[in-house]
């Protein structure tokens, strides 16, 4: 398929990422979103990474290169190597390690354009270095995400906007957790998806599960989808399944009847549009973009940053209300539609030719 608008495109898109979490998986929307449009994307991951796989398993360009450091020499070198045999029109880093290699990389060579998304909302470290003059453009994934980069002195003329999307779900089979764990049919089966690292709220875990009421504690059952257990958790009287990673997230998600995302940072929630495009409704600390994502009350449930009380507030609200989750279900889906993955790619590729045809350089 040629391109709708402009000339093909070649753009090297530069991951560091070993594992498969939200950015990586924009990385692989995108790059397969561009060649299925007419242009020639080219993607740099690690070694067996599971982006590297999926693209190579798409059909896409993508060659592997490993970095051990953020200012990793060798890499750069031999991404450089690459860059001389692909001759791209932009480079674009998709995270803090490709951001500073991708610089290393393109040495002195200022005639291509390098991009970089920045997908977290708390304000960058070595904004004078990494966020100067050489990188023509930055992606924001959120207002969220600007506003921090902004605190940490770069120019808001300097930084685009563009949402991270979900594609539309596709529900092979939903998966039925009672059946599958044994538990009670009236069971409300809640979901804690994504990696359980500080920033995503697994520390506060359990003292939402502390303030819940003994009814409606013993009424739900936590599903934790992405994650092994590591112990951190104590969730003693209640039913908890570590799924660990899920590869269908769609049909695990879709068997569940809430979301807990305690996270106390995040720069927009690609796993709160998934549940909202499922209709599984979100409970969520109103913190960087996810005020961007969630209405409140109208799609989701969203409460003051750290107050525990609220968000265990906020689950027995959605446990003692089947007709509230309906609605608010429905809503969800609705309010997604406005974070598709087609919007994504196609605000992704306006933004290199506004920088190669407009002069942004």
């Amino acid at each position: 398929m040629r391109p709708e608008s402009g000339r093909p495109l070649k753009v090297v898109h530069i991951d560091s990422g070993k594992n498969w979490r939200g950015g990586q998986r924009q990385v692989y929307l995108l790059a397969k979103g561009m060649r299925d449009r007419g242009h020639e994307p080219l993607v740099i991951a690690p070694a067996a990474s599971p982006l590297l796989e999926k693209a190579r398993s798409a059909g896409l360009a993508a060659t592997a290169v490993s970095t051990r450091a953020e200012w990793d020499v060798l890499a750069a070198k031999r991404i450089r190597s690459r860059l001389r045999a692909w001759r791209p029109d932009i480079v674009h880093a998709h995270d803090a390690r490709s951001h500073s290699i991708a610089m290393l990389a393109l040495g002195t060579n200022s005639r291509t354009p390098l991009l970089v998304t920045r997908r977290v909302s708390f304000a960058p470290r070595l904004a004078r270095v990494k966020y100067g003059g050489r990188v023509t453009r930055f992606i924001a994934i959120s207002q969220a995400v600007k506003k921090a980069m902004m605190i940490a002195g770069v120019a808001p003329d300097k930084i685009d906007v563009v949402y991270s999307g979900v594609a539309e779900p596709r529900i092979e089979q939903r998966r039925d957790w009672r059946k599958e764990l044994g538990w009670p049919d009236d069971t409300l089966v809640c979901g804690v998806v994504g990696a359980m690292t500080g920033e995503k709220g697994i520390g506060l875990l359990r003292g939402i599960i502390t303030r819940l009421p003994a009814s409606i504690a013993g009424k739900c059952g936590i599903v934790f989808l992405g994650a092994d257990d590591t112990g951190q958790l104590d969730a003693s009287g209640m039913l908890v399944h570590w799924a660990g990673f899920v590869d269908e997230i769609s049909d695990a998600m879709a068997g569940l009847d809430m979301l807990w995302h305690p996270a106390t940072s995040e720069g927009l929630g690609t796993s709160v549009l998934d549940s909202l495009a499922l209709g599984v409704v979100p409970v969520a600390f109103a913190t960087g973009g996810l005020s961007e994502t969630i209405e409140d009350r109208i799609s989701g449930l969203l409460v003051p940053p750290g107050n525990l009380d609220e968000f265990a507030s906020g689950i027995s609200r959605l446990a003692t209300d089947a007709g509230m989750r309906e609605k608010l279900g429905l809503n969800g889906r609705k309010r997604a539609s406005q974070f598709s993955d087609v919007s994504m790619i196609e605000n992704n590729i306006a933004v290199y030719y506004r920088v190669l045809e407009g002069g942004i350089l």
